[in-house]
């Protein structure tokens, strides 16, 4: 009888850690920092954007000299203060003479919302940005692009194929498969294995209460300028994955372009800067110039 009380017991303390990181994943740490884009010698208005479900979000509007508007969209556990790779985008784009609208997802930076879904009600997000944008600004709301990565290039492709007023958008590790990189992700960030997202999973959509998202679908949806970036030493996004989004999408897709690099995850900014500004560079000024 003692045996059965013990494992009735590791069995709830088994499942009780699989709560606990379950709603670890789903609230993440808010980060934020103190750079501005005046530090790059622009003017900017801190805004707030009330999305379609009543949250408040925080962002930056950076006019310039472009009618038509870039919006950076950031990772899982990041914000607009990103320093691997939103604030070189948001430098590189103000340089280019685009104007940038930059928000914290809800849950993240300094924006409301208590969980995150990773790209599920962020789109909710995005399409409230760009709300905000064609009420505030709409002389520079002509022609709209979207450079996201990670979650974001989740939220980047979502948006090309549900939301008419975007024109491309550029797509930096995306995540085809969100089961696998949750897994994965358990494995590189806590090292824990990755047979235990199947337990941990439940709970994640039990507290954000968000629904299936199957990035995979989008291939036979979207139908604008797509640049797909891909590494060969992410752990978390295979290349192959994105590979089998690319080959189903240009079926339909005249302008996808897959570019893959050997950096990791969201990396290719970082490792090969003047490459990915030049790649990134023309993919905008094709589309949005």
């Amino acid at each position: 009888m003692i045996w059965l009380s013990i494992l009735i017991f590791l069995f709830l303390l088994f499942i009780a850690f699989s709560a606990f990181v379950g709603y670890k994943m789903v609230k993440p740490p808010k980060f934020t920092d103190t750079w501005t884009p005046k530090d790059f010698g622009y003017e900017y208005e801190d805004i707030t954007i009330e999305t379609k479900d009543g949250l408040k979000l925080s962002g930056w509007w950076v006019p310039n000299e472009e009618d038509s508007t870039v919006i950076p969209l950031h990772g899982y556990t990041r914000s607009r203060w990103d320093d691997v790779y939103m604030k070189q985008t948001t430098e590189f784009l103000l340089k280019e003479g685009y104007s940038v609208l930059v928000f914290d997802f809800r849950a993240h930076g300094k924006s409301e919302g208590k969980y995150t879904t990773v790209g599920e009600r962020e789109l909710i997000d995005l399409q409230s940005a760009i709300d905000w944008l064609e009420n505030h600004h709409p002389e520079k709301a002509k022609k709209i692009g979207l450079v996201g990565f990670s979650m974001g290039a989740v939220v980047t492709i979502r948006a090309l194929a549900e939301d008419e007023r975007v024109t491309c958008g550029v797509a930096d590790s995306p995540p085809i498969y969100l089961d696998k990189t949750g897994a994965r992700g358990l494995k590189y960030f806590a090292n824990l294995p990755e047979w235990l997202y199947n337990f941990v999973k439940p709970f994640t959509k039990l507290f954000s209460g968000t629904k299936e998202l199957d990035v995979m679908e989008y291939s036979d949806k979207v139908k604008k300028p797509l640049l797909l970036i891909a590494g060969e030493k992410d752990p978390l996004v295979k290349v192959r994955e994105v590979r089998k989004f690319y080959e189903k999408n240009k079926k339909i897709n005249p302008d996808v372009e897959l570019w893959v690099t050997d950096a990791p995850h969201v990396r290719t900014l970082k490792f090969h800067p003047e490459e990915w500004k030049e790649k990134v560079g023309n993919f905008f000024g094709s589309f949005l110039k």
